[in-house]
């Protein structure tokens, strides 16, 4: 008799990169979480599902990657009929501590990049998608990837170094001209 397939299993090591990809392309934690209770009821409720675990972790981030789509599709949607701005930021607690100002600067840095360089950070350095299966995924080449990372890593480096820049005080600023 063979085994019964039991995806929660299946789907429990891709857990925390696939909410690291969700946020990437949220920009917001609860938004995220429902990405990826989404992601999980759509593979759960799947007929065909890959074998191969490559093509199971990529199935798994583009299933992801269209809720979001279709979510924002259906925001804009709303947006436009009831002339809603959709409402206020999502507050954190501030701590203080270097960990917590590390992740605040980056993340901050990420909602700064232009969306094509956030989703291919969030793939490459959140997801661990390989640079091949990134190109497979957004249907890109592989020197796009490459590339377009490049790219984006070095935007996301310029805009923590001009915040942290930014964020020093006044007699601070003047001894780093």
């Amino acid at each position: 008799m063979a085994a019964q397939y039991d995806p929660r299993r299946r789907i429990e090591p891709y857990l925390s990169r696939l909410f690291g990809y969700a946020l990437s392309l949220a920009q917001d934690r609860e938004q995220a979480r429902d990405l990826v209770q989404d992601c999980a009821l759509r593979a759960f409720s799947a007929t065909r599902v890959p074998e191969d675990a490559a093509a199971f972790r990529a199935w798994l981030f583009r299933i992801l990657r269209n809720a979001f789509l279709d979510g924002q599709k259906h925001r804009a949607v709303r947006a436009a009929a009831a002339d809603d701005d959709g409402g206020g930021p999502n507050d954190e607690i501030w701590r203080g501590d270097d960990r917590l100002i590390s992740v605040l600067t980056v993340r901050l840095g990420m909602a700064k990049l232009s969306p094509a360089h956030r989703e291919v950070i969030a793939l490459v350095d959140i997801g661990g998608f390989s640079y091949e299966e990134a190109g497979d995924f957004l249907g890109v080449p592989l020197g796009t990837v490459m590339s377009r990372l490049s790219r984006a890593r070095c935007a996301l480096l310029a805009i923590i170094s001009e915040s942290r820049v930014q964020s020093l005080p006044i007699a601070a600023k003047r001894a780093v001209k």
